[in-house]
């Protein structure tokens, strides 16, 4: 009712003085993401018939008022960014020229400065997740450009200082806005600065430690820098002790411990058995939608070189070299888990980190045993017709349906995906719906993209046999309704078993190792828990 809003436009002002008082420079007013002012501004939402609904005008009036409140309230030398919804990605959604209204009336009424809001939380369009090309919505910003005279701000997939400045190269917007960056790396603009952009730590989007945190009620931090939020737990000080410590396996486990203890000021080794770090990561890398791996990965070679670590690769490390260190960490990771499904001539059976690799050829159809994040990882590498839309902002529009707000009413069209490349069949023994444990703000894209591609996924089956016809399953508990599934290739995802041979044999030897990551403990290993370990322990050495 009336009163009911004018009490919300009365405590956006009152919150908005109080942060003048408390010191605060500006606000923003949040008028976008299908938040309460966005909600008066479409009919989707806006079904009323007074002064505040029907004709835009009358459903622009709230966040209109909003601003003139807040402005009247915080002064005239208060910075006041509106952000503005300028793309709302759902059905009924704002009208291209309506956008340019109601920009033109929120800086008629005091705005300083319009920041750019894409999508609603509701819209079935990624937005912020690391499969989104990077700045892909800069163009909407750069639409507005030129329509009103005060600033814009572009938002949305910005992560590096190359990619900002390439945004306000090309005229898109007048500045850029970054939030999970400076989670990543709180010394982004000192570095960016001082030339030192290849030292910051890369936000990947990955929405893991952050947004997945916010969501689940759990303090929200980076899977990157798991420091962040934790700064007193796990500040860093310079030992009075300094060690030799050896770190076993240049996985994220391992490469995240050696630059903490490096940090701490003890000589560090990092032996690694293969001819290149990354460990996991190298797998995730070759994942469509998933190339900000390659920034990580990079981003590690450059910190292990700058911290004067002594990388040792292709050197597998046994007892009799180890044994001269103060401190053995071991982080030799995982090994894929063999589900002993019996197998008849002709089988075709690959592990997922062959596939991955590219060192199997993969046949046109395929049947992926084990639906957790690896299953879906092999999947969408699978069906993916390269190259991966992630890169050509242009092929990910399409793929998604993301149109010209000019054209279609909140920028929403018809998705075109491209055809899949296989026929992919993705099972679980659990009798659930797979993914379900896939990331809070993630995991629907992931079943979105699989189920655009045809990918058939099933739940609750039992693994009989592998033959040279496919894969042979049952269902239920009671082995019911024997179905072949037609495969010419069948890839094992079915979890994985730490590697803990090293740590074994060292303590054999007398010597008692920390043993990290997935070397500690496989199940539901993740880059997020394998970095945030082994930091926590180069910080405690």
């Amino acid at each position: 009712d009336e009163a009911g809003i004018e009490k919300q436009i009365a405590d956006i002002a009152t919150a908005a003085a109080r942060a003048r008082e408390a010191g605060y420079d500006g606000v923003e007013v949040m008028g976008s993401e299908g938040y309460f002012l966005n909600q008066f501004l479409v009919t989707r939402t806006n079904r009323r018939t007074d002064r505040w609904g029907g004709a835009y005008e009358n459903r622009m009036r709230l966040p209109v008022e909003v601003v003139r409140r807040v402005r009247a309230a915080a002064g005239a030398d208060f910075i006041l960014i509106y952000r503005l919804s300028m793309i709302d990605l759902v059905p009924e959604g704002s009208s291209w020229d309506e956008v340019v209204t109601l920009a033109r009336a929120v800086e008629a009424a005091g705005a300083s400065i319009i920041n750019t809001g894409i999508g609603w939380h509701e819209a079935r369009v990624p937005t912020i997740a690391t499969s989104v090309p990077r700045a892909a919505f800069a163009w909407v910003t750069r639409k507005l450009m030129g329509q009103v005279a005060i600033p814009l701000v572009t938002s949305n997939r910005i992560n590096t200082p190359e990619v900002a400045e390439r945004v306000l190269a090309d005229g898109c917007a007048d500045m850029v806005s970054m939030a999970r960056p400076f989670l990543a790396d709180p010394d982004f603009v000192r570095k960016a600065a001082t030339g030192r952009a290849d030292e910051i730590a890369p936000c990947i989007a990955c929405n893991q430690a952050c947004l997945d945190h916010t969501f689940s009620g759990r303090i929200s931090t980076c899977l990157v820098n798991p420091r962040a939020a934790h700064e007193t737990e796990l500040a860093i000080g310079q030992t009075e002790t300094p060690r030799r410590v050896a770190v076993v396996g240049a996985g994220p486990a391992g490469m995240a411990c050696a630059l903490a203890a490096a940090d701490r000021g003890h000589a560090v080794t990092l032996f690694e058995k293969s001819g290149r770090i990354g460990g996991q990561l190298n797998l995730a890398r070759r994942v469509p939608g998933k190339e900000e791996f390659d920034l990580l990965v990079e981003w590690f070679t450059t910190m292990l070189s700058r911290k004067n670590i002594d990388l040792r690769l292709g050197e597998e490390a046994d007892t009799a070299i180890l044994a001269g260190f103060d401190a053995v960490v071991v982080a030799t990771g995982v090994r894929p888990r063999d589900p002993a499904i019996p197998q008849g001539d002709g089988a075709r059976v690959h592990g997922y980190a062959d596939v991955l690799s590219g060192r199997v050829t993969v046949g046109r159809t395929a049947a992926i045993v084990g639906a957790g994040g690896i299953g879906f990882d092999v999947a969408e590498y699978l069906v993916q017709n390269a190259p991966s839309p992630t890169l050509s902002i242009d092929d990910w529009r399409s793929e998604w349906g993301v149109a010209d707000p000019a054209a279609h009413r909140g920028g929403l069209a018809d998705a075109h995906p491209e055809p899949a490349a296989r026929t992919v069949t993705l099972l679980q023994r659990k009798p659930e719906k797979p993914g379900r444990n896939l990331g809070k703000t993630t995991g629907w894209i992931h079943r979105a993209t699989l189920a655009a591609k045809g990918v058939r996924m099933l739940g609750g089956v039992n693994y009989e046999r592998i033959d040279r016809e496919g894969l042979h399953v049952t269902f239920g508990e009671a082995r019911e309704n024997p179905t072949l599934i037609k495969a010419e290739s069948v890839i094992l995802c079915a979890g994985q078993e730490s590697e803990k041979t090293l740590a074994d044999a060292l303590r054999a030897a007398g010597v008692e190792p920390h043993v990290i990551g997935g070397a500690d403990h496989a199940a539901e290993l993740d880059a997020k828990r394998a970095i945030d370990q082994g930091t926590r322990l180069g910080v405690a050495l």
